[in-house]
């Protein structure tokens, strides 16, 4: 089975105070072993980059938009620029992966509760084997909840609703 890395808006933006991401310097050293071990493994690897609109502290082209450095795309690596929480809508990472005969994704990235839970939904709709890694995806705290909780909450939701296959980073399978 054709496998992909999928990882999801890292951007700086999502390190910078106020607020940082939670444990978000763990989440991008994973991250940035997942990279190495698919990367000498040759298998594709894609990154995805939000744009959140004028005035977002992701909004293209700004400081918090770019990429960070931890994780930074290597030459060939393609950067899919969207402006929705699914990394699918109005992109052509479909196509991207229909080219390459992926079937079956691995994620890791940001934000738990919005542009990871729905693309691994919108992956698993489109018919594509999901593993999402479990410590390498993060948030920030909410107004109800700490983030430590959405994410666990989430591993739950996605892995019990068998839109996904949940594994932590170490014990990753390329």
């Amino acid at each position: 089975m054709r496998t992909a890395l999928l990882v999801i808006d890292v951007q700086k933006g999502m390190f910078m105070p106020p607020a940082p991401a939670f444990r978000g310097d763990e989440v991008v050293g994973r991250i940035s072993g997942l990279l190495a071990e698919a990367r000498a493994r040759k298998l594709p690897v894609l990154h995805v980059q939000h744009d959140g609109g004028p005035g977002d502290v992701l909004a293209h082209g700004t400081e918090g938009w770019q990429i960070h450095a931890g994780v930074a795309p290597q030459s060939g690596e393609p950067v899919i620029e969207k402006r929705y929480c699914s990394s699918f809508q109005e992109t052509d990472l479909g196509d991207r992966l229909a080219a390459q005969g992926i079937e079956r994704l691995i994620m890791a990235g940001l934000q738990t509760e919005y542009c990871i839970d729905t693309t691994c939904r919108a992956a698993a709709a489109r018919g594509y084997k999901v593993v999402l890694v479990s410590d390498a995806h993060t948030t920030f705290d909410s107004a109800i909840l700490p983030a430590e909780k959405i994410i666990a909450h989430h591993n739950q939701t996605i892995q019990g609703g068998g839109f996904c296959e949940l594994k932590p980073a170490a014990k990753i399978e390329f």
